[in-house]
């Protein structure tokens, strides 16, 4: 936003002429007040960018005046004007709020100097504005929090209760709930806005380098730090720390969170001095952290400090009538990012995907539609651009399930935890545990029968008599 309109306000006819000759010549419009009170009627009567005012005038004075103005109009910059070149003078109009200050006499340089810094300072200012309403815009809940059901309205309501207040929270939901998007929201929408929102994942970053992560590190800490380092707490001074899978944090790390919790104050890795920090801090977890506590993971004192306000995130298993508008959502987020045309999916195919019961919960629903998106050429998505969720069915409907998605949801039911699992021969034993109940059902169907049975199975009667020894069976006879 750049400077049109100048007011000069100075009992000196002749400072009044020299300021608007030389400002009209820079192509500003310049308006003149001989004295305060003259000054102050323009001020309400018309939209300035800039005032420069004497600080000695008859009846309302600059430093009068300059109130007045913070009052009147705070977006006002102000230059205060002085023949006196003390330091009482210029502490006194910086502490008013004037921008700057101009010691007479001065060079007519001097006065385009300090034009051209108000004007920079209000293009930031004008930017920085608009930032806040763009993330006010972006974070409002109705348009990044999507959904209407009993469960997200509660949620809803918590979120605008809290945010106003520097109350720590606590989000608890499985992954890819949207705890983040909680967080953010909550920040977003409090008077934390405009300040800093620093996320941090504890279960990320290895434990040896999370303290100096959080609280940062002075320059020969240990080896290898060669300069010091903020932490995340010094860099959200002033905002929003979320502390996320905080139940994966190193028990004796937890002490510190909670004196950072209860004196406000960090200090650095390598350091002997209390830093003060204002920070809110918003806690996530996927685990039960009152299991984690009675099991000794988890400090109960903490645990009482973090879970002030607590915001339960239910799976979207459990909130399925959000689907559709999630998947709305996601197609116009999805092709407005990949700038391709916009794309809807069919009836059947909103079915299809409200049915499953999608165990990544949002990520997954998010990931799986830009898939999709991507993949398919057409311009409406249906079944088939879907293949992995007819294999995928959904939990607690095993009587409407065919035999591979019987096989699908156990196979997934015992192997949630496969990345743990260390290499072996699961697919032997796999094999192994659907032959055997295979074997004995056919056997138990031809009465005892291996001709039949093998027929049956398509394999030789050798072959079945081989199976039979190795799986154990035991052949009865009626």
């Amino acid at each position: 936003m750049s400077i049109n309109n100048i007011l000069v306000a100075d009992d000196e006819e002749s400072m009044r002429w020299v300021l608007s000759k030389a400002l009209k010549k820079k192509g500003f419009n310049v308006e003149l007040a001989k004295d305060g009170n003259e000054a102050l009627k323009l001020i309400k009567d018309n939209n300035y960018d800039l005032a420069l005012i004497d600080i000695k005038m008859p009846g309302v004075t600059g430093l009068e005046l300059l109130d007045r103005v913070k009052e009147e109009r705070a977006d006002l910059m102000v230059v205060i004007m002085t023949a006196e070149a003390s330091m009482k003078n210029a502490v006194e109009a910086m502490k008013r709020g004037a921008y700057d200050y101009l010691t007479k006499p001065f060079d007519l340089s001097v006065v385009d100097a300090v034009v051209e810094k108000v004007s920079r300072a209000r293009e930031m200012t004008s930017q920085v504005s608009l930032l806040k309403e763009e993330l006010a815009d972006r974070y409002q809940l109705e348009k990044t929090i999507i959904g209407n059901s009993p469960a997200m309205r509660e949620v809803y309501k918590t979120i605008g209760k809290v945010a106003p207040s520097d109350v720590t929270v606590l989000v608890q939901g499985e992954s890819g709930t949207g705890k983040e998007l909680i967080a953010r929201a909550i920040h977003y929408n409090s008077k934390r806005l405009g300040k800093p929102f620093v996320p941090l994942n504890c279960a990320a970053i290895p434990k040896e380098l999370l303290e100096s992560e959080l609280f940062g590190f002075e320059k020969g800490a240990f080896t290898g730090a060669t300069e010091r380092k903020l932490g995340k707490f010094e860099q959200a001074n002033g905002g929003t720390i979320f502390l996320d899978e905080i139940g994966d944090m190193p028990i004796d790390l937890q002490a510190k969170i909670l004196r950072v919790l209860q004196e406000r104050e960090i200090t650095r890795t390598g350091g002997n001095q209390s830093i003060q920090v204002d920070v809110r801090v918003v806690a996530a977890t996927n685990q039960d952290l009152e299991e984690s506590v009675r099991n000794k993971q988890f400090r109960e004192d903490l645990y009482y400090r973090l879970n002030v306000i607590p915001i339960q995130l239910v799976p979207l298993r459990d909130r399925k009538e959000d689907i559709p508008l999630l998947v709305q959502y996601f197609l116009n987020k999805i092709c407005a990012e990949l700038e391709a045309p916009l794309k809807r999916c069919s009836s059947d195919t909103v079915k299809l995907l409200t049915g499953y019961n999608w165990p990544g919960n949002i990520r997954e629903l998010e990931n799986t539609i830009k898939r999709a998106v991507i993949l398919s050429p057409d311009p409406l998505l249906v079944a088939s651009d879907f293949p992995g969720l007819r294999s995928r069915p959904s939990e607690g409907k095993g009587e409407e399930l065919s035999l591979e998605g019987i096989v699908d949801l156990k196979l997934r039911t015992c192997f949630t935890n496969m990345e743990k699992m260390e290499s072996g021969d699961v697919h032997a034993m796999v094999l192994e545990q659907v032959e055997r109940p295979l074997i004995r059902f056919v056997l138990e169907k031809t009465r005892g029968n291996q001709v039949k049975a093998a027929d049956i199975l398509g394999i030789n009667r050798n072959t079945l008599r081989k199976k039979i020894t190795e799986l154990g069976i035991e052949l009865r006879k009626d």
